[in-house]
This record gives structure tokens, sequence and C-alpha cells, in this order.
């Protein structure tokens, strides 16, 4: 139930990809527990977002997966293929590129200049939760941005640390530039760090 007050946290012994399987599957529960109707999930490569696929029809539920931005490793690169994202969008996902809600002008500023702007103090913040929580808060905002979640709305969040996915979180999203706005409803799940 929405309004059951013993809901509890799983927290996983440590952070990573190990916890994919576990995460994907207490968070679509969730979700449809709670009857959402959106999911935003991190997936650079493309295979988180395949495996999410064992767990949820992007026919019932909006699947957004939301990539790294062009350029995050190398100049001018793509993390995932184009293969796999026309593929991922005929299977029904929505795939998001776009700057970073946490890593965008600030991040160039700071190499350049060595100071630090808001946006990475509010990562770095977010980050004492873990890795996943900081991804969580980002793509929700990135979605929002993109018009591709409502900011009046829960929704499900799925991210992770490097790689695969271990936090999952439900939240009311909000733009960017209303990023206090945004509301963490519930802990799924998360590395207990």
């Amino acid at each position: 139930m929405e309004n059951d007050l013993n809901l509890s946290t799983l927290l996983f012994a440590q952070a990573g990809a190990t916890n994919t399987e576990a995460c994907l599957q207490v968070a679509c529960q969730r979700a449809k527990t709670l009857g959402l109707s959106e999911v935003v999930v991190a997936s650079c490569s493309g295979e988180t977002a395949y495996r999410i696929l064992d767990y949820i029809d992007p026919a019932e539920l909006n699947l957004i997966v939301v990539t790294h931005v062009t350029g995050f490793r190398n100049a001018n690169e793509q993390e995932m293929k184009d293969s796999i994202r026309l593929d991922l969008e005929d299977k029904g996902c929505r795939v998001l590129t776009c700057a970073h809600a946490f890593g965008g002008v600030g991040r160039g500023l700071r190499s350049k200049l060595y100071t630090y702007q808001v946006d990475e103090v509010m990562a770095y913040t977010l980050r004492m939760f873990g890795q996943g929580v900081k991804v969580c808060v980002e793509i929700s905002l990135m979605s929002a941005d993109a018009g591709m979640v409502r900011t009046d709305q829960k929704i499900l969040a799925i991210g992770g640390t490097v790689s695969g996915a271990d936090t999952s979180m439900v939240i009311t999203p909000a733009n960017s530039h209303n990023c206090l706005e945004l509301k963490i409803h519930e802990i799924i799940c998360k590395p207990g760090l």
C-alpha cells in the first residue's frame, strides 16, 4: 500500500553492478504496487536498460533511458551505440541524451578556473548518501527538463555506481531551475556504504 508506514529500504553490502538484478526487481515491483506510470533509468551502454526489460513492459510503463552526455569520456563520442539506441526505441523505450543537471557548465568552469559551482556542490552533497542517489536525482531533473516526465507526478528513478544499478527511489521530479522543489519520497534500495 502507498501509505504503508512499515516500508523498508533494502541496503546492499557494497555498491556496484552486483546489485543490479535485486535493485531492478524490488524497484519495478514497488513501481507496480504504487501504480507509477514512469520509470527513469540511467544506462550508458544500454546494458541496464536491457536488463530492466525483464521486469517491466514499456507498453505498460513509460521507460526513459538516460545516457551520459556525448563527450563524457571522449570528445565527440557517445557511449551508447546508435544500434543499441535504435533497438531500445524499437522496444518502446525513450532514450534521453542531454546535458547533465549536475555536470554541465559548472564542471567546465571548475576544470578551467578551479572553482566549484552550485551544481557540483549539490552533486557532492547527494553523493554523501551514495553515487546512485545523486544519479537518481540528476536523471529525474534531466527527464523533467526534456519534458519526458511531469513535475506533478511521482516517478521511479534507478541509478548506480560506475555500472549497473544499485539505487532506486520514488521521486516527484522538478525542472533544473526549480531543483529544490524535487521531492524524494522513498529510497527503495541503495548501498549501505
